[in-house]
């Protein structure tokens, strides 16, 4: 695999090593002891799976410590927009976001630590997502940025004004309203 560094510090993109022949093609989506080596160790505990139509947005989420989790994410049908913002307090890329498109062509994998929020944006008729989480889901834990924050800067490549969103997503607060958790001096990796 390839790891490609983004302007973010441990938002990483991964590119797998394809085998493609005459009967179609082959690789691994994820080694553990690769992701360890190159990326940063990780004990992913849950797999996630979701399916959305064309225009469905979905974000900007994340779970409350001590539910916290990092993400390793990729499109296996369709394709989405993805996106990462740091909302760690006293990160110099605070408030900051990689984007990334991810296909079901183009195979990229996406690593999202905790302290990030998470979401994308469906830009295809179907996509179908799915994502690695190093922690369990907590439904009381769930915390959640506007996806529509324009002070975000991030081109959704839809409007998120006609976008299909969730009732909770709809009622996620701005950044500038919101007190972040996350702390750049705090070892986000513990359990």
């Amino acid at each position: 695999m390839e790891v490609i560094k983004t302007d973010i510090e441990g938002v990483v993109i991964i590119r797998p090593r394809i085998f493609a022949d005459a009967r179609g093609y082959f690789f691994e989506s994820f080694s553990k002891r690769e992701f360890d080596e190159q990326v940063r160790p990780v004990d992913f505990v849950q797999d996630n799976e979701s399916m959305s139509h064309r225009g469905v947005m979905r974000g900007l989420h994340f779970q409350l410590p001590p539910f916290a989790q990092s993400k390793l994410v990729r499109c296996v049908k369709g394709r989405v927009l993805d996106v990462a913002v740091d909302i760690r307090k006293g990160s110099p890329t605070y408030g900051k976001h990689v984007a990334v498109e991810l296909s079901e062509e183009n195979h990229l994998q996406f690593f999202i630590p905790r302290g990030f929020a998470h979401g994308f944006a469906v830009l295809s008729d179907i996509a179908v997502f799915q994502y690695k989480c190093d922690n369990y889901y907590a439904p009381q834990a769930d915390g959640g940025i506007s996806i529509a924050d324009p002070t975000l800067g991030i081109d959704w490549q839809i409007d998120p004004q006609h976008a299909i969103l969730s009732e909770k997503d709809l009622r996620h607060a701005l950044l500038k309203d919101f007190d972040s958790p996350f702390d750049i001096n705090t070892d986000l990796y513990a359990r």
